[in-house]
């Protein structure tokens, strides 16, 4: 059965970040993801995962800066990585410091990493090789301290002039690094929007061993999984017996903005569609 993680980043939004994880586990969440947790201390997050009962599965290193102040302004001015960034790898080697720091604090085994923006004409081919160096670099730091990483293909519409937007793109850069410590983020919500063919996506890559979390998301309105175009029920079932077949035992990340579908209440009164994919009553 996929088990699901609650994204404490767009969950809950009613309330403060902290008194989320609460929220998450009073609705019989096991683990939790969020995006950037640096605005707060580990040991601060720590408690609130260990006074809940909860694991924490994924969050995402910096998108910039080298420092507290120069990250959170990288992340104000909208920046969306550096991993691709010629002449920011001290950047990206910084961000990375960090994020293994949270990581060892936390006790979370994945970190994603993103790959940062073209500029005006710009061509990927271009930012390739200096994609491909970083993400080896970092692998073997981050296979040393017991964490994989994580590349995550993001749709146009959303983030415009994001690096790296299709399936096949980031599992030839996972071939290309040549590191068992760096897998793919497979959001199925910027999947649908990109290239659709979501099912087959899945049944493609999933038992090739490059897949390490999933997202999920209601399409195209990034809204509770059952509003939208997305068949989430049977691609629930689809990974659930794949994940049988090839012994994958990853998270599945409920990405998504709560209410968008119409549901009133809050974050808890949208979550009838992951009843029937509990393990319990």
């Amino acid at each position: 059965m996929p088990r699901f993680a609650a994204n404490l980043s767009l969950m809950y939004p009613e309330l403060p970040f902290l008194d989320r994880f609460e929220a998450a586990a009073a609705d019989r969440f096991e683990a939790v993801e969020f995006q950037f947790p640096y605005a707060w201390a580990p040991q601060e997050i720590a408690a609130r995962l260990k006074a809940n009962g909860l694991r924490l599965v994924l969050f995402n290193a910096p998108v910039g800066g080298t420092d507290a102040a120069s990250i959170e302004l990288a992340s104000n001015r909208g920046d969306r990585g550096t991993a691709c960034l010629a002449g920011r790898e001290a950047e990206f080697d910084a961000g990375l410091t960090l994020a293994l720091h949270y990581a060892q604090v936390l006790d979370c085994p994945r970190i994603h990493v993103m790959a940062g923006l073209l500029a005006e004409g710009q061509e990927r081919e271009a930012l390739q090789p200096t994609y491909v160096r970083n993400l080896r670099r970092a692998c073997a730091r981050a296979g040393a301290a017991g964490v994989q990483l994580l590349i995550e293909p993001i749709n146009l519409r959303d983030m415009p002039r994001y690096f790296l937007n299709r399936q096949d793109h980031a599992h030839e850069i996972v071939e290309q690094v040549g590191s068992a410590g760096l897998k793919v983020l497979m959001d199925l919500y910027h999947c649908q929007i990109v290239e659709g063919d979501v099912a087959m996506k899945i049944r493609k890559y999933l038992p090739g061993g490059h897949v390490g979390h999933f997202q999920i998301a209601g399409a195209p309105e990034r809204q509770e999984p059952d509003v939208g175009e997305l068949n989430y029920p049977y691609l629930f079932a689809l990974i659930d017996a794949l994940s049988a077949q090839c012994s994958w035992e990853g998270w599945v990340g409920c990405e998504y903005r709560p209410g968008r579908g119409g549901q009133a209440g809050g974050t808890s009164a949208g979550l009838g569609w992951l009843a029937p994919w509990r393990s319990c009553p």
